[in-house]
């Protein structure tokens, strides 16, 4: 990511991203298996509306608790996501430092942006797998916003943090993608996604 691209404006342009992803989810799709391991389409879409509360509590300076589950939801899911996404994007626009530190538990010192660039990606990866769980191209998703999760990742995702096929919590082993690859596909195979699978 490059110093002139604005780390909020590449947030919302994910959020907005994988807005119109999840309105072109067909109504049927809810039960249709995922990319993301044993999650159907209604747990992934779930697992995104229950990011956005968590993740705006931290760009207001709380501690989200990843302990908890999350609820299955049912009905309008593009009003739901379009909310959170607005109350995500107006705490990151809140007064703040980006340049500065943040202290995580155990006295880690981590960059202030860390957290948004990890929304960043974390919206980056799911808007993928929303389209491929349902049949939707990834060939127009937003390069920029795809390049600057990969750059991330590689940079902040450790092998202590990816586990089994079984887990679908966690990141899964890495999977092989050509350097020429599309972008979104180097991007989910980086965060233990098979592009090839159909």
């Amino acid at each position: 990511m490059t110093a002139t691209e604005d780390p909020i404006d590449l947030l919302a342009r994910a959020l907005a991203q994988t807005a119109g992803l999840i309105d072109g989810i067909g109504a049927e799709q809810g039960i249709h298996p995922s990319t993301c391991r044993s999650w159907d389409v209604t747990q992934l879409v779930s697992h995104l509306l229950f990011d956005l509360r968590q993740f705006t509590l931290r760009a207001e300076g709380g501690d989200p608790d990843w302990s908890q589950p999350f609820d299955r939801v049912e009905g309008d899911w593009l009003h739901a996501f379009e909310a959170g996404a607005e109350e995500l994007v107006a705490a990151w626009r809140a007064p703040g430092d980006l340049d500065g530190v943040i202290e995580l538990p155990g006295g880690k010192h981590l960059p202030a942006r860390f957290p948004l660039d990890q929304q960043i990606a974390e919206f980056a990866v799911h808007g993928w797998d929303v389209a491929r769980s349902t049949g939707q191209s990834t060939a127009g998703l937003d390069q920029e916003v795809g390049r600057a999760a990969l750059d991330w990742g590689r940079g902040a995702l450790r092998p202590q943090y990816r586990g089994s096929e079984e887990e679908h919590h966690s990141f899964g082993p890495e999977v092989a993608a050509p350097e020429d690859a599309p972008v979104y596909d180097r991007l989910a195979a980086f965060f233990g996604r098979d592009p090839e699978a159909r």
